[in-house]
C-alpha cells in the first residue's frame, strides 16, 4: 500500500513539473518580438516552452482562417492583425478572455482606449488583447519638398493642398507624390469617423460604401491618377521599395511602424532625408495593429493566458518591441519613458515618437465588422475599375454595395 501511495505521489509530482509546449503563430515582425521575449518569459515560467510558427502576413492569416474553420492545426496563441480581427472575433472561435479563469476585463483599462472596443465582439466577448498599434502617419522626403519649395503645412493642411503640393513636387523634381492612388482612398474613408462608427458597415450591418465619404475618397484618388501624381505601384512590391531608395516617391501614408521598415530594410540609404507628420486634413486613424487571441480549441489555455499577459502587460517587454521593431505600445504605461524624447537620426533628429504619442488620444474607436475584409477587397476592385477603365464613381460604389451585401448574407 505504501509503495502504491509513493508511486502515485511521484507521478503527481512529475505531472506538476511536466513541460508544456505553447505554440504561438505570428507574422513578421511579431514573430521576432515573440522570440526575443522567450528568455524573459522562461525565467518566470520554466515549465512552459514556446514554439513559434512564423509565416508571411497573408499566409499566416489564411492559415488561421483555415485552422479556425476546421479546428485542426490550431496554435495556442495567435497574433491577429486589426484587419482580420472582426472576422475572427465574430466567428465565435476565439476564447472569451473576460470569463474565468482569465478575467481579463480589469486589465483593459491599461491599454489605449480605442483598442478595447475592437477586441469586444457583438456578443460582448473579449476576444483578444492588444499588443501594438499603428498611429496613421504621413512620411515624406524633406529633401524633395525643399527642392520644390513645398512645406509640411502644404502637405497636411487639407487633402486639396496635399494634391496641389504633389503637382509642385512632380514639376520640380520628377518624383511622384505617392506610390498608389489607392493609398489616399484608404485613408479618406477613415477620416471624420466618430468612436463607435464603422468604416464599411453601420451597427445594423448595412454597407456604407455609397456614402459621401467613399465618393470623396474615389474622387481624390482619381484626381491623383489623372494628374499622374502616383507611381501606380503596390505596397511591398520591388518597385515600391525602389521608389523609396531612389527618391522617386515623395510621401507614404501608413502606420508609425513603417518608420522602422524604412530605416532597417526598405531604404536605409536615405537616412536623414525623411520626416514624419500627422495625416493631411486633420485625419487621425490607426493603420493596423496587433492583438493576441486564444482559439477556443487550444489545449493550453491557462499557459497561453500567462504568455499573453507577459507580452501585453509588461512595460519592459512592450518597450523592447518598440525599440527593436517600431511596434508602438498599446500599453499606456509603456508610453511614458525617456525613449520618446529622443530624436531619431533616420528622421533628421525629429522626435517622431512624441508625434505618434500625441496622435494616439485623437484616434477614434472605430467598430470592426465580420465582413470588413470582404468589403475592403470589393472596394479595391471597384477603385481599380475607376482608375484603370474610367468606370463612373457612383456606379462603381453602387455595384460595390450590392456585391458586399450579397456576400455578407451568405
Amino acid at each position: 500500500m505504501k509503495r502504491t501511495l509513493f508511486a502515485a505521489a511521484a507521478l503527481a509530482s512529475l505531472a506538476a513539473h511536466a513541460q508544456t509546449t505553447l505554440t504561438v503563430a505570428a507574422f513578421p515582425a511579431v514573430d521576432k518580438i515573440v522570440k526575443s521575449a522567450i528568455p524573459g518569459f522562461k525565467k518566470l515560467h520554466p515549465t512552459i516552452d514556446i514554439k513559434v510558427v512564423g509565416r508571411e502576413y497573408a499566409d499566416h492569416h489564411n492559415a488561421m482562417v483555415t485552422s479556425l474553420a476546421t479546428g485542426t492545426g490550431l496554435p495556442d496563441v495567435m497574433a491577429v492583425e486589426l484587419g482580420f480581427l472582426g472576422r475572427f472575433a465574430e466567428g465565435k472561435t476565439l476564447t472569451d478572455l473576460s470569463k474565468p479563469p482569465f478575467n481579463g476585463l480589469p486589465h483593459t483599462t491599461k491599454f489605449v482606449p480605442y483598442t478595447i472596443p475592437l477586441s469586444i465582439n457583438s456578443a460582448g466577448e473579449l476576444s483578444a488583447i492588444p499588443t501594438d498599434i499603428g498611429p496613421g502617419t504621413l512620411f515624406y522626403r524633406d529633401d524633395l519638398l525643399k527642392k520644390a519649395g513645398v512645406t509640411e503645412k502644404d502637405l497636411t493642411a487639407s487633402w486639396e493642398s496635399y494634391v496641389e503640393a504633389g503637382k509642385k513636387i512632380k514639376a520640380a523634381t520628377g518624383a511622384y507624390l505617392l506610390a498608389g492612388a489607392s493609398d489616399i482612398q484608404r485613408i479618406v474613408i477613415r477620416t471624420g469617423l466618430k468612436s463607435g462608427e464603422g468604416v464599411f458597415f453601420d451597427k445594423n450591418n448595412k454597407a456604407l460604401v455609397d456614402s459621401p465619404r467613399f465618393v470623396r475618397s474615389f474622387e481624390l484618388a482619381k484626381q491623383i491618377r489623372d494628374a499622374k501624381l502616383d507611381a501606380n505601384v503596390g505596397a511591398w512590391s520591388n518597385e515600391w521599395s525602389e521608389g523609396f531608395k531612389r527618391g522617386t516617391i515623395a510621401t507614404q501614408m501608413m502606420g508609425a511602424w513603417l518608420g522602422g521598415h524604412l530605416q532597417n530594410w526598405l531604404a536605409p540609404n536615405t537616412r536623414g532625408l525623411w520626416r514624419a507628420a500627422d495625416l493631411p486634413g486633420g485625419a487621425y486613424g490607426s493603420w493596423g495593429g496587433t492583438f493576441y487571441a486564444i482559439p477556443k480549441k487550444s489545449q493550453n489555455k491557462e499557459a497561453a493566458w500567462e504568455f499573453i499577459k507577459y507580452m501585453t502587460l509588461n512595460k519592459d517587454v512592450q518597450l523592447a518591441a518598440f525599440k527593436a521593431e517600431d511596434a508602438f505600445p498599446a500599453l499606456l504605461e509603456a508610453q511614458n519613458d525617456p525613449f520618446y524624447e529622443q530624436g531619431v537620426e533616420f528622421f533628421g533628429g525629429q522626435k517622431t515618437r512624441l508625434l505618434w504619442r500625441n496622435a494616439v488620444p485623437k484616434i477614434p474607436a472605430v467598430e470592426v465588422a465580420k465582413h470588413d475584409s470582404v468589403a475592403e477587397e470589393v472596394i479595391a476592385t471597384e477603385l481599380d475599375k475607376v482608375l484603370e477603365q474610367g468606370k463612373d464613381i457612383k456606379t462603381a460604389l453602387a455595384d460595390a454595395k450590392a456585391l458586399i451585401e450579397r456576400r455578407a448574407r451568405r
